[in-house]
């Protein structure tokens, strides 16, 4: 069968060549056309060699269209893979460095808090340029599957406000699923769960094994386990406290809530550094500003590594493939999907983007209803689907004042800044995204007044947080070039290169 996949942000290093990897591992996809676009002309050149070399050396006769040129990569596309990053790592730099100068220090800063929101404006900006582009080049039924963060806010812009069905994607529970089974002493595929939520805030309400729920006994195996006792201490106090286990990492997890992150002197209570998804501050950063350094130095010698292989052996749990599997050959997949709710939670807002069970054949996509999250993890959603909802808002509109709501309402913001602090730092952080947020240029203008009037509340300009490290230089990550490379890999797991 032949169809056209196109990926968008197509210059990200470890996103692009696994989720191609995945696609073409299935028989029936060694014949589809390929297309990858990206703003960026020298990672798209780079990740595309890389991703033919891989293809030619599986024996495939497939060439990758390959442009800058977004429109004619999206002509006839039957599924666009979204993996973009808007603002690459300049932009990321400014969601992390200006909230800490008011002390709102965050380990990821892409799905929430002060910097998912602000990545939320740039990227639904874009997203809807995008959508325009898919509406008017792509097939008339085409499915834009999106692994942009921050997942929920983009999904949401593009399903209400985009005219474009869209599936939001993520691995996170693939994740949860494989540390609760190790918990137990099991196989992940001993272990039946269901997980219900809204992305990164998804909960476990059932685990079980042969038949027996142990849903009741995971705070007790969490809390004996000899690493997770040590490296998830703030996942195991939600547990403690709400009764369900939540699916996204320590590091994130800590800044979507207000109980963690808000005094500088308890960050390092909850956090472990050891790897950075455990709670470093700014460490998603870190890691992605390495990743990419050693990707441009080290290229050369990625090309003359082993090609990936493409067999089911291989194949990842990301979702992408396997929904494109179950809708062109009907076999039958079940997943974790982001969709509008619609009635699958029944306590959460119709108009939210949840995370739910799905199942995918011939037929389509079908979510069945899940009924009431527990009342614990609902009120922790709905207050993040409160700031999403003002967030989406905000940047479909231009509107600096919803931005504003946003950023009072969100959790961790709120327990660390008071309305003044909000509104200055959010003046600076439109300031330093001026060329990014195209729908803000008035309220950017007024912003630059204010801090140029001067008489601005003192933040501590010199802060790095209370857990950062440093970033490695390319002649520290020479020293274990098997580190920097697997780094590089797997650091734009949230679209960071684009």
């Amino acid at each position: 069968m032949s169809f056209k996949v196109t990926f968008i942000g197509a210059g990200s290093i470890g996103f692009t060549r696994g989720l191609l990897r995945d696609l073409l591992a299935v028989p029936e996809f060694r014949d589809i056309e390929l297309a990858f676009t990206d703003i960026n002309a020298h990672n798209l050149e780079m990740v595309t060699q890389l991703c033919q070399r891989d293809i030619d050396e599986n024996g495939l006769n497939i060439s990758i269209q390959s442009t800058t040129d977004r429109r004619e990569a999206l002509r006839g596309a039957k599924y666009v893979l979204c993996v973009v990053r808007i603002g690459g790592l300049e932009a990321f730099q400014h969601d992390v460095d200006i909230p800490l100068k008011y002390g709102v220090d965050q380990c990821v800063g892409d799905t929430l808090c002060a910097g998912g929101i602000m990545y939320g404006q740039r990227g639904i900006a874009a997203m809807l340029d995008i959508c325009k582009d898919i509406r008017e080049a792509a097939d008339p039924n085409v499915l834009l599957l999106n692994y942009a963060n921050p997942m929920a806010m983009l999904t949401w812009a593009c399903n209400k406000y985009g005219g474009v069905r869209t599936i939001g994607l993520c691995h996170g529970v693939q994740g949860g699923h494989h540390q609760i089974a190790n918990a137990f002493g099991l196989q992940k595929k001993e272990v039946d769960i269901i997980c219900a939520g809204i992305n990164h805030q998804t909960w476990y309400v059932s685990i079980k094994h042969n038949g027996i729920d142990k849903t009741g006994e995971l705070l007790e195996a969490f809390e004996k386990h000899p690493e997770y006792s040590q490296t998830e201490k703030v996942r195991i106090d939600m547990l403690r406290r709400f009764g369900y286990y939540s699916t996204e990492s320590n590091g994130h997890l800590s800044e979507y809530v207000p109980w963690y992150r808000k005094r500088a002197d308890e960050i390092q209570d909850w956090i472990d550094l050891g790897v950075w998804i455990n709670g470093e501050t700014g460490g998603y950063l870190r890691v992605c500003t390495e990743g990419r350094n050693w990707f441009e130095t080290d290229f050369p010698n990625w090309m003359k590594g082993d090609p990936y292989v493409y067999s089911a052996e291989k194949r990842s749990e990301e979702h992408g493939s396997y929904i494109i599997e179950g809708l062109e050959t009907g076999r039958l997949y079940r997943g974790h999907f982001n969709v509008v709710n619609n009635g699958v939670i029944t306590n959460l807002p119709n108009d939210a983007i949840i995370e739910a069970p799905g199942y995918v054949d011939a037929n389509g996509i079908n979510m069945p209803v899940v009924g009431d999250l527990p009342l614990g993890p609902a009120a922790v959603c709905n207050v993040s689907i409160s700031v999403q909802r003002l967030a989406v808002e905000a940047a479909v509109r231009g509107d600096d004042k919803l931005l504003r709501q946003a950023m009072m309402m969100d959790p961790l913001v709120g327990a660390v800044c008071n309305p003044k602090e909000i509104w200055q730092m959010v003046d600076e952080m439109l300031v330093a995204g001026e060329k990014w947020l195209p729908q803000y240029g008035a309220a950017i203008e007024e912003a630059k007044q204010r801090l140029a009037a001067g008489n601005l509340i003192p933040t501590r300009d010199d802060y790095r947080g209370a857990a950062r490290l440093k970033t490695k230089s390319v002649e520290e990550m020479l020293q274990d070039r098997e580190a920097a490379t697997r780094n590089a890999g797997e650091a734009d797991k949230a679209k960071a290169a684009h």
